[in-house]
């Protein structure tokens, strides 16, 4: 089963979210390389976009062998006035992105001390004015990303998901949580449908999904058109394509071996490398490798992997870290349970 955007195709019903410090463009390329059929640039902050700040202007790096891959560009923005969106949006578009996705779910402090991200639905009139500006500013298909509400006092998902399909939004995302939740307790995949019977458009559902059943239980208390993988995604670059095998044949989640997750974890090592270069890619790798580390289960005991991370992660040299992961992941011989990153 697929999924349309407004007019572009998504190969699938599992997404990749948009994460901030972790989906930059070589993990977006080693997970569109896995299969992934949606992968979503980090958070762009539309006024240094505009200003050609380069560290957000890189956050935005579109990469053409994506497309290649057969996955939609798709870049995230984020901000609070109306011309700094349409101008970021304009910039997306002439960048390449098939997809414009707003931010408004970030819970993140510095993010919503800047009354964005999350904190913007506290302000529905401002909401609305930010995915108008945004609509009209470009021909590509404009999303939207939030949460139920700022808190349980105030879950208003539904009243903007409306709001935002009646300016031309083609989807909304609903993470099952609200922003005071952070990511405390349990997603509440049920109050999304609430958005579900607002709206018309595709409606994707994200939080807590890691695995088959999860996603399965996602959808039917939801009854979204499909999930985003978040955390999930975490040191599994390949999940989103394993999961939709799994949605798709009724059959459980299956990882790649061991063989093959030492390849992707090189391949994403190198990537990361050519991209910031030796120093900074070595710093900027550190917490993939951490992730990856714990998705090895080698050693079994989590002490010692934990250890393991440790050490790995203090080497300052790309050809001892790629030994170094030769030699453990040629140990790794063990089945390795969907419930490894939790």
């Amino acid at each position: 089963m697929n999924l349309k955007i407004g007019d572009v195709a998504i190969a699938g019903r599992v997404l990749t979210a948009p994460m901030t410090g972790v989906s930059d463009l070589p993990f977006r390329r080693i997970a569109s390389a896995c299969g992934a059929p949606y992968v979503a640039t980090e958070m762009v902050a539309c006024d240094s976009f505009a200003r050609g700040r380069p560290d957000v202007v890189r956050r935005a790096a579109i990469g053409d062998d994506l497309k290649t891959n057969g996955a939609p560009m798709v870049i995230q923005l984020v901000g609070r006035s109306p011309e700094w969106i349409a101008r970021g949006a304009k910039l997306a578009e002439e960048a390449g992105a098939d997809i414009i996705d707003l931010n408004m779910g970030c819970p993140a402090k510095e993010v919503t001390g800047a009354l964005s991200g999350s904190a913007l639905m506290r302000e529905p009139e401002l909401a609305s004015r930010l995915i108008g500006a945004a609509v009209d500013a470009t021909v590509r298909p404009v999303t939207l990303k939030m949460r139920l509400g700022w808190d349980d006092a105030t879950r208003n998902a539904p009243e903007i998901a409306a709001r935002a399909q009646a300016l031309g939004v083609k989807a909304i995302t609903v993470h099952g949580r609200t922003r005071q939740q952070f990511y405390s307790g349990k997603a509440d995949w049920r109050a999304v449908a609430e958005v579900k019977k607002a709206i018309s458009i595709p409606l994707i559902v994200n939080g807590d999904i890691v695995d088959a059943n999860s996603a399965r239980t996602a959808l039917a208390q939801s009854g979204a058109d499909a999930v985003m993988i978040g955390r999930g995604a975490y040191g599994r670059p390949w999940i989103a394509a394993a999961l939709a095998t799994a949605l798709n044949t009724g059959s459980d989640l299956i990882e790649p071996d061991a063989a093959s997750r030492l390849g992707i974890v090189l391949e994403h090592f190198r990537d990361t490398l050519r991209f910031y270069g030796d120093a900074w890619g070595l710093k900027i790798f550190r917490k993939h490798l951490g992730w990856y580390v714990e998705q090895a289960l080698c050693p079994a005991d989590p002490v010692l992997r934990r250890a393991q991370r440790a050490r790995l992660c203090q080497i300052d040299n790309a050809h001892r870290v790629e030994s170094e992961l030769a030699a453990l992941w040629s140990n790794s011989t063990l089945p390795i349970p969907v419930s490894a990153h939790m």
